[in-house]
């Protein structure tokens, strides 16, 4: 039997039960005709566990709720659960090691930490900071923050993704690639917290909605109701020396490097490059081929 049937059927069972008193008038249990169900189906309900005999003749079959199936009907009204505010980790050292964007950086940090959401959309160019604002929040947000790609968010989806693990943040890297089920679940969430399980066609409320920040090189292709649900702000391109810093601060933090390893690679890479992936890539390809060689092969000899 269908769950959705049977929590309906449960329902009509438990309001007759309630609405008569069952140690008086029913102490060998109600029938088919008390609660109007087909005996079939009655009988297929005791089978499950959700009802128990109580008493049974030629003449009369007596049943009343189950211990498991009053403790279905009682998960599935009980009151949603209150999601847990992300707690960041050093959310006032969040981002400092990220140069510039100092406007950014405290946008991010004041949405995370309002009462209620405040979704950010970071986008510009590829190389720029996008994805290290991603990162950090990552960290900080621990299990309550989780990591999507929009152009692989999961076979699964969305919807049950965030249903079986119920973040707090959502970061969503390339969001402009995100299918289209993908971005209807978004919205659906970003607008008040409502997530629909599909699959078992139940509603999950988010008593404390998820709060979204996200990336994307252009914003033009997002739709109009998506765009309309972010705080967009542009990222421009780093400078020369605040490329180097940044590459010797992601080498170092993210990747083990020593100090003077990182600001090697950042250095060889100065007038090459402002794509700091270009740097992490080196990085771990240098272990195997060296410095000079993994940036000759990854950059084409300095022409890209």
């Amino acid at each position: 039997m269908k769950d959705d049937n049977a929590l309906e059927l449960l329902s009509e069972i438990a309001r007759f039960e309630e609405s008569v008193d069952m140690d008086k008038d029913y102490r060998i249990g109600w029938g088919w005709r008390q609660v109007r169900i087909w005996p079939a189906t009655l009988s297929r309900l005791f089978k499950d566990g959700y009802l128990e005999n109580v008493f049974r003749s030629n003449s009369h079959t007596g049943y009343r709720l189950s211990e498991v199936g009053k403790s279905l009907l009682s998960a599935e009204n009980a009151p949603p659960q209150a999601h847990q505010e992300p707690k960041l980790a050093g959310a006032d050292s969040l981002f400092g090691d990220i140069i510039g964007h100092d406007g950014v950086k405290e946008l991010l940090r004041a949405s995370l930490l309002a009462e209620k959401p405040v979704h950010v959309l970071l986008t510009g160019p590829p190389a720029l900071a996008k994805t290290l604002f991603l990162w950090d929040i990552e960290r900080a947000g621990g299990e309550k923050a989780i990591w999507l790609v929009g152009s692989a968010t999961s076979k699964a989806g969305l919807w049950d993704l965030v249903a079986e693990r119920e973040p707090g943040i959502l970061l969503i890297d390339e969001i402009d690639k995100m299918n289209a089920a993908d971005t209807a679940a978004l919205l659906t969430m970003m607008e008040g917290g409502r997530l629909v399980r599909a699959k078992r066609g139940r509603e999950l409320n988010l008593s404390n909605p998820i709060r979204v920040i996200a990336a994307s090189n252009r914003c033009e292709k997002l739709s109009p109701e998506l765009r309309s649900r972010f705080a967009i702000r542009q990222l421009f391109p780093y400078g020369r020396a605040e490329y180097l810093t940044v590459v010797k601060g992601v080498l170092v933090r993210c990747e083990g490097l020593s100090p003077e390893l990182a600001g090697e690679i950042a250095c060889r890479l100065d007038g090459l490059t402002q794509n700091v992936r270009d740097a992490i890539r080196v990085a771990r390809l240098a272990p195997q081929l060296g410095v000079e060689k993994a940036i000759e092969l990854l950059l084409e000899g300095g022409t890209k």
